[in-house]
């Protein structure tokens, strides 16, 4: 009989596919539940769990990865959810990019069932959450912390602290902010460029090495450039919800969000026109359309 704890885990897409295998690759025993068959998983031993309640009765630790806080409060507060099978001690580490407000909600509902919640937002893509190297930004209990600190370093190279319950989905609300920004900003440079006859290749050069680049900017650009569509697999619908929640934490802080207002626009219309499965990068062609460019035209004119 192993001394691990059982690990559930919710939501095995594009991120938490990677997650809950390098969970399972650490030789924990692990129950995934998606709407999906998993063949990949139950390869490797994992189990199917019936509904987020037979996991809860199950397991000591469960993940959740999902894409909004909707869907989060559906799983846990559910006739069928992780609180109506939760025993004393289950814990729930909610890594989607939530609404803080209904995180803190969350972990008031699950401590009066016995059950602790976290957060522990996510950095980087499918990429590093294959490789178990994503980053980890965890809020909650520091006791608690530290029982689930080596699963969590299952998938994660690097794992940060930043206080309290709820304080992850916000630091991971304000690293989308800048993110989804700089996407936006990208996508009108570009075009802007692509008006007054510098190419998008040009920009490419001109930024990369300089202080202004960074890992976004490249994986932006390869798309751009290189029409590569699996640059930067981020969704659109994902970055408006982002910032959606964004400017909802903004108002309840009575802030004023400027530019988190300006930056939903794009991605709020590209949902609108039918592109929210796009990728971020392709909101640069959106954008080119809005000003009657064709960018993967521009991109062949640079090569000439």
């Amino acid at each position: 009989m192993s001394n691990k704890p059982v690990i559930g885990f919710i939501g095995v897409g594009m991120m938490g596919h990677g997650m809950a295998k390098n969970i399972r690759s650490k030789g924990y025993e692990l129950w995934f539940l998606d709407q999906r068959p998993m063949p990949t998983l139950l390869e490797i031993g994992a189990k199917s769990a019936a509904s987020p309640k037979d996991m809860a009765e199950k397991c000591d630790i469960i993940h959740i990865c999902l894409q909004n806080s909707g869907q989060v409060e559906k799983v846990v507060k559910g006739s069928d959810g992780i609180i109506a099978g939760a025993r004393p001690g289950l814990i729930v580490i909610d890594t989607s990019t939530s609404d803080p407000s209904s995180t803190l909600l969350l972990a008031q509902e699950m401590e009066v069932a016995g059950a602790t919640l976290i957060d522990a937002s996510l950095g980087r893509t499918p990429k590093e959450a294959e490789e178990g190297t994503l980053d980890a930004m965890v809020a909650g209990d520091d006791e608690v912390f530290e029982r689930v600190k080596p699963v969590i370093e299952c998938w994660a190279g690097r794992v940060i602290r930043v206080g309290a319950v709820g304080n992850g989905h916000k630091m991971k609300l304000l690293m989308n902010f800048i993110g989804m920004s700089y996407g936006a900003l990208y996508a009108e440079a570009v075009v802007l460029g692509a008006k007054i006859g510098i190419t998008p290749q040009a920009i490419r050069d001109v930024i990369t090495g300089s202080r202004m680049d960074s890992g976004f900017f490249g994986t932006f650009m390869k798309y751009v450039v290189e029409r590569d569509r699996d640059a930067h697999k981020f969704m659109i619908s994902y970055a408006a919800k982002d910032l959606r929640y964004v400017n909802n934490m903004a108002a309840d802080s009575k802030v004023t969000s400027i530019m988190a207002s300006a930056a939903v626009q794009y991605y709020t219309h590209a949902e609108a026109i039918g592109h929210g499965n796009d990728f971020v990068p392709m909101l640069s062609d959106l954008v080119g359309k809005l000003n009657g460019v064709d960018m993967e035209d521009e991109v062949r004119k640079g090569t000439r």
